[in-house]
């Protein structure tokens, strides 16, 4: 019974000497835990999944220091309880982090369609 603690206790505090069939086995066994464990073992590591926005979103100069989000009507979807600002916050916030918006105004193509909202914003 002494000896099994001997080599336990040689093995916990790394007695072995370099070259010695002892330790050629332990780096072994480590190397083959760093090695096979991800195969077999989820560590539910993997970052999380972003995915972009499908729709365009310009940041400009304001010329006063700060930003102004330009956002695409299309990317902007107010439907259900969403109010506009929830949605061009929804659209923002992935982007520029969690701000609040100061100032917006739609912007209109040649044919009087709406296109696109600008959006200025305040961290």
């Amino acid at each position: 019974m002494q000896r099994i603690w001997k080599t336990i206790r040689s093995i916990i505090f790394w007695e072995y000497e370099r070259g010695s069939l002892q330790y050629d086995l332990m780096v072994t066994l480590i190397l083959a835990f760093i090695f096979l464990t991800p195969r077999y073992v989820n560590f539910n590591d993997k970052p999380v999944e972003r995915i972009p926005h499908q729709t365009g979103v310009v940041v400009l100069p304001d010329g006063q220091g700060g930003l102004v989000y330009q956002v695409e009507a299309t990317a902007v979807s107010s439907s259900g309880d969403l109010t506009l600002e929830a949605a061009l916050l929804r659209v923002i916030e992935p982007i520029a982090g969690e701000v609040t918006i100061v100032r917006r105004e739609p912007v209109y193509d040649r044919d009087g369609r709406l296109s696109a909202y600008k959006v200025w914003v305040s961290k």
